[in-house]
């Protein structure tokens, strides 16, 4: 009689459970019709206005939890191709694009950290030196990103590839995992950490991410030379002190179960102690990861691309049977966010090329023409830093805005110098708002230890703090520089 009770009452839950996304779904198309039928703005054409309308209500689907967001990718470019508003060959474009399929193989040379237990025995190498505390934890995750930076030119490289099996691996050796339903013990909390370092640190170093050498070329025709140095000493008050701070700010705003381990250390020396000398396949995966990371470096001055590299790398694992073609169908994380981004990526490439962007700019020029420099430039950089939600890469960022806004903020006054530094900087840390504002943040939210509501508003309550920091220290730091 229980069983057939339980039978009974589910169907009226699921019954209320789809009622209730009726008014979403209404409000959702009421949203998309709206803007279709809304005139384009002037200087605005009605394909690029369209093709806002659909990327927007995109957004605000995936926000709600209308329906997983890889079928709302699949939507979304139905209606790109149905409605003409682009070609087919334009929608599935973004599939070939070299950034999209590192994130993809970022995935899948994780599994091989964790299959051979090369993750977990670098887990346990940290719990040992730093494990007494989840914030030595952070600590020790924050020092491995900032050592990396300087020397890895892809902070999706970094981050994903080879920070991300780490804090893959100590999650699941704390017995904390999205699966089991213990994300919060500890690795949602290390998650966070680790994915908001990566975007720190990629505005600390002018090597540390793609888009910054190009801010460096863009500086050049406003007649700033920034040179390695000049960023580094630029970044490194603000930077430092925002490291500093950040495992404290996500344990206050995100905070972990578990905080201390005092019998951490031990445990893991024991267990490395039972793991004995590194097996066959763990050389194998060190000796890959090691070649990796060597080309991932070296890759811009030996002309290979961080993707070809993170290709060959899976090659061999597949090679030496390391991992198997069935290991790499199973990481559904993997192509769940391979289709998403993709379809993001491509629809924020588009709104860039068909003038979106620039149409924006040139009206924010407008509207701070009469306000003092030091307003008008925090208005720029708060514009410059949000309207991030409509991109899904630093580098398009930068390539569609950047100078419009530069352009902006010196013509009301403020120092050419400071300008470029702190438009450079936010270029990176504006990142961390989204679960899809850079290569990293796919794989880390693709975990599936935070939600995308918590990651959402995590992010943007970070993001307040980290403007705080930059502009507040960072402004005192630059003023002994001289640059204002």
């Amino acid at each position: 009689m229980a069983n057939s009770n339980a039978v009974l009452f589910k169907k009226p839950i699921t019954i209320y459970s789809s009622i209730t996304q009726i008014p979403a779904s209404i409000w959702i198309t009421s949203l998309f019709l709206t803007l279709w039928f809304t005139p384009a703005p002037t200087g605005l054409d009605l394909k690029t206005w369209h093709l806002f309308a659909i990327f927007l209500t995109t957004i605000v689907s995936i926000v709600v939890n209308l329906l997983p967001m890889g079928a709302l990718s699949i939507l979304a470019l139905a209606t790109c191709c149905i409605t003409k508003t682009l070609t087919i060959t334009q929608a599935l474009s973004a599939f070939s694009s070299n950034i999209i399929w590192l994130i993809l193989l970022a995935f899948l040379l994780a599994r091989g950290f964790i299959k051979t237990g090369l993750g977990a025995r670098i887990a346990y190498y940290f719990v040992l030196n730093m494990g007494k505390s989840t914030l030595g934890l952070a600590y020790g995750l924050i020092t491995t990103e900032f050592l990396l930076a300087p020397f890895t030119p892809s902070n999706t490289a970094r981050g994903a590839g080879m920070v991300y099996p780490i804090v893959s691996a100590l999650s699941e050796e704390y017995k904390s995992t999205p699966k089991d339903g213990t994300e919060r013990k500890i690795g949602a909390y290390l998650m966070k950490v680790a994915y908001q370092t990566n975007v720190i640190t990629s505005a600390m170093f002018l090597t540390a991410t793609a888009g910054n050498p190009l801010i460096v070329s863009l500086a050049a025709k406003f007649g700033i030379d920034i040179s390695w140095t000049t960023w580094a000493v630029a970044a490194i008050v603000p930077g430092a002190l925002n490291l500093a701070l950040l495992p404290w700010i996500v344990q206050f705003l995100y905070p972990a179960e578990l905080k201390y381990t005092p019998e951490a250390p031990n445990f893991a020396r024991q267990k490395l102690a039972e793991m004995g000398p590194l097996s066959k396949p763990e050389w194998i995966m060190l000796a890959t990861f090691t070649m990796l990371l060597t080309l991932w470096v070296a890759g811009p001055t030996l002309g290979i691309d961080a993707t070809v590299a993170a290709l060959l790398g899976l090659s061999i694992l597949l090679a030496t049977n390391v991992l198997t073609w069935d290991d790499i169908l199973k990481e559904a994380n993997a192509w769940h966010t391979f289709i998403w981004l993709t379809t993001l990526l491509m629809m924020s490439g588009f709104l860039t090329e068909f003038g979106m962007m620039e149409w924006f700019g040139n009206n924010i020029q407008g509207w701070v023409s009469t306000m003092p420099w030091g307003i008008a430039l925090g208005v720029i950089c708060l514009i410059y830093f949000y309207t991030h939600y409509a991109f899904a890469s630093i580098t398009a960022h930068i390539s569609s805005m950047f100078s419009a806004f530069a352009i902006v903020a010196i013509a009301a006054g403020a120092p050419p110098a400071m300008v470029i530094l702190l438009l450079a900087f936010l270029s990176s840390l504006c990142a961390g708002i989204t679960h899809y504002g850079t290569g990293t943040a796919p794989v880390y939210f693709g975990a599936g230890y935070i939600t995308l509501k918590d990651w959402w508003r995590i992010g943007g309550l970070v993001s307040i703090i980290n403007i705080l920091i930059w502009g507040v220290a960072g402004s005192a730091w630059w003023k002994v520089m001289g640059l204002w």
